[in-house]
């Protein structure tokens, strides 16, 4: 019989899960790590079938029908099978609801559960995201009608009553400037606000509600005078009809993720908070969203890796297991190490999330939240891209071939740098944080989590902060254009102080992996800096 090669299997995504494991041991509380474990384990278990699942169906894209058979206005999306058990899988392992409990761990044992559904849900997850936004937000603003009214149900689990939250931002001109938005809201003679305009980029389309920014009838142009409002898309079982579906998005990647093109005609809405400063309203949407897109993008390099790891196990070449071969080895073993970077800076950016919110922060914390937040988002969003590229090469032709399911890892990273602010935009937000206490918070916490730790890790983190600290020196169009260089030199900064901080930890416990990975890490260098020539920029645009 003519060989035929075995095709690469996935490990169970949690009992084989070490990196994660070690992570919840040494954080978590006993009695919370314990509690934790069932949720993590049916989800572990999850997608392991939902993987194994889509090796044997035909792959599935969202349909839209906007009319029924006798001209009637229906605007149904007919959705795949993964995404129909969203809700049941969200409300029964709390993977929305747990963020959102009354502890300081509450963020970090809600990512823990994102880790491990994020690739299973094909992006059930976006949704999620900015349903945990809306949710915040509205905790956030204090209006107490609109939290009794969507709370319940943002936060249920029960699947039955569980609602998704849009976040209606980008219109036709573009994205994260939105200063130009043309939505108006209308005050309607009975008293209720009215949307009306157009949103280019919705993703949450099929959700039960949205928080969408607008311009009230009146007021000036630009960004300071839109106002955030909460709107609901469903009249009982039917669609709202002052809410129409254009089309669906034809996307690169996330094709089971239904992205739509709507119109609003008088749909409506309700302020969140006064009728002014949407957009900074809406800004705690934005640091949720980002850190969801941070887990999600270390989740889905870890998937990549391990597929491409079982292969090389299986894989033999020149009469050995292509795992033996000494550069496709060196191949894989930088690939895990950078995701163990990337990992411990994202789960890192968790925790400090659920102690900001729940007062246990110390003030240097707090700060740098905001700083990492960005940081975490922009560097795992790129990285994803190159380890899911690497991963694809480490199949040779099968990594090019549509139904082995290895090319949608790589066509759906893809995402991960664009959503939530591109990565320059992101750099941008990373420097305006960065005055000299900001940075001064970073060199102090990584100088805890490196406390006790190897030396060789603490003189390089050293020289990359004072280089990085060297180049905010320049004159504003020069840092503008090197502000990508410093904002991947402070995140892999942070991230090898953090993973000192589990190497010492795990070494104590006769695990030398994590010192290995922190070896590597080193050895792939922490500083990204440029010096930018406006000249030859200029010149090489020209």
């Amino acid at each position: 019989m003519a060989f035929l090669q075995t095709a690469p299997q996935l490990a169970h995504p949690w009992r084989e899960e070490r990196v994660l494991h070690a992570w919840l041991d040494r954080v978590l509380p006993a009695g919370r790590r314990a509690a934790l474990d069932a949720d993590l384990d049916a989800l572990g278990d999850y997608a392991l079938h939902a993987w194994q699942r889509a090796r044997t169906i035909t792959p599935r894209t969202p349909v839209l029908t906007q009319w029924d058979a006798w001209g009637a206005r229906v605007d149904r999306i007919e959705l795949t099978p993964t995404w129909q058990e969203g809700a049941a899988i969200t409300a029964q392992h709390a993977v929305l609801a747990a963020g959102h409990e009354a502890s300081e761990y509450a963020r970090l044992e809600e990512f823990a559960r994102v880790y491990l559904y994020h690739v299973a849900s094909e992006f059930y997850t976006c949704p999620l995201a900015m349903t945990d936004g809306a949710a915040t937000v509205l905790k956030a603003s204090d209006n107490r009608e609109l939290m009794a009214r969507a709370l319940p149900h943002f936060l249920s689990r029960d699947p039955a009553t569980l609602w998704l939250s849009g976040q209606w931002m980008t219109e036709t001109h573009g994205g994260s400037d939105v200063g130009n938005t043309e939505t108006v809201a209308r005050k309607s003679d009975d008293g209720q606000w009215r949307l009306y305009g157009r949103k280019w980029f919705s993703s949450a389309v099929v959700g039960e509600a949205a928080l969408a920014l607008a311009r009230p009838e009146g007021a000036g142009a630009g960004s300071g005078t839109l106002a955030l409002f909460y709107v609901e898309t469903m009249d009982g079982a039917h669609r709202r009809p002052e809410l129409s579906i254009d089309r669906l998005k034809d996307k690169l990647g996330t094709r089971e993720l239904p992205t739509a093109e709507i119109h609003l005609d008088g749909l409506p809405a309700w302020p969140v908070g006064e009728l002014a400063h949407g957009v900074r309203q809406i800004a705690p949407v934005l640091n949720i969203t980002r850190t969801w897109n941070t887990i999600c993008a270390v989740a889905h390099m870890a998937r990549a890796i391990e597929l491409a790891r079982d292969y090389a196990m299986h894989r033999e070449t020149f009469a050995r297991p292509l795992i033996e071969q000494p550069l496709h080895a060196q191949t894989l073993a930088d690939m895990q190490a950078e995701f163990e970077g990337a990992f411990a800076l994202g789960f890192e950016v968790a925790l400090l999330l659920g102690r900001v919110e729940h007062g246990t922060a110390a003030p240097h914390e707090v700060q740098l939240l905001r700083l990492l937040t960005p940081l975490a988002k922009l560097w795992t969003g790129k990285l994803a891209v190159r380890i899911c590229s690497e991963a694809l090469e480490c199949f040779g032709g099968q990594g090019y071939i549509e139904d082995t399911g290895l090319p949608q890892l790589l066509r759906d990273a893809q995402v991960y740098p664009i959503w939530e602010g591109a990565t320059n935009v992101l750099a941008l937000d990373a420097l305006r944080t960065l005055d000299g206490s900001a940075l001064m918070a970073l060199r102090t916490a990584c100088a805890a989590w490196n406390k006790g730790g190897d030396p060789r890790a603490a003189f390089a983190i050293d020289a990359a902060l004072d280089a990085a600290q060297a180049h905010l020196d320049a004159d504003r169009a020069r840092l503008e254009a090197g502000a990508r260089g410093i904002a991947l030199t402070l995140a892999r900064c942070a991230a090898a102080a953090l993973l000192t901080r589990q190497a010492t930890w795990s070494q104590e416990r006769a695990d030398a992996r994590p010192a290995a990975a922190l070896r590597r890490f080193l050895g792939h260098g922490l500083t990204r800096l440029a010096d930018t020539e406006p000249d030859d920029t200029h010149l090489l645009l020209g």
